[in-house]
């Protein structure tokens, strides 16, 4: 898998977490405890910090930025959908971001709140507990999210890090 240093800077993984062999890390970047990151995914922490807390799963295709100003943090138990970019921005412990979407500077996705499949929440937005945010730009739906989903849907990647751990394997080599 491509995990770089970039001067200084070289990647935490801790060593429970599953980092797909086709993820990209590059720099001040920090993985908690049986996190995953999956295919295609890249976290570049080249101007700033990116932490990713524990049973975190980032997935396939999202791409993790940030700033100098502003790092990108992600809370503990948190589902990263699909294609999903990130940067700059806070997600809180057990908030879910759905496949497609993009969450920009200072925006803060509380805990247990969900970001709807390709939402854009602006800048310094903040979306509350339990409050989904749907829509370009995103308009906040106060306390609609179902907290059982998101535990689902984490723990479901909690799962699966643990099979391709000890079952993945290449064939064309």
């Amino acid at each position: 898998m491509p995990i770089y240093a970039l001067g200084g800077a070289e990647p935490k993984i801790h060593p429970t977490a599953f980092v797909h062999p086709e993820a990209v890390i590059i720099g001040n970047v920090s993985i908690g405890e049986e996190s995953s990151v999956w295919p295609c995914a890249v976290l570049r922490g080249d101007d700033g910090h990116i932490a990713i807390g524990a049973r975190t799963s980032i997935q396939d295709g999202s791409v993790l930025h940030t700033t100098p100003e502003f790092p990108t943090t992600v809370g503990d138990e948190c589902v990263i959908g699909h294609i999903v970019h990130l940067e700059g921005c806070t997600v809180e412990s057990g908030a879910l971001v759905g496949n497609g979407a993009v969450v920009l500077h200072e925006a803060v996705i509380r805990s247990g709140a969900l970001v709807g499949s390709n939402a854009v929440v602006p800048n310094r937005m903040e979306v509350p507990s339990g409050a989904m945010a749907l829509g370009v730009p995103a308009k906040i739906r106060p306390d609609s999210v179902d907290p059982a989903v998101i535990a689902e849907g984490m723990q479901s990647y909690v799962d699966r890090a643990k099979l391709f751990r000890a079952q993945l394997r290449r064939l064309d080599t």
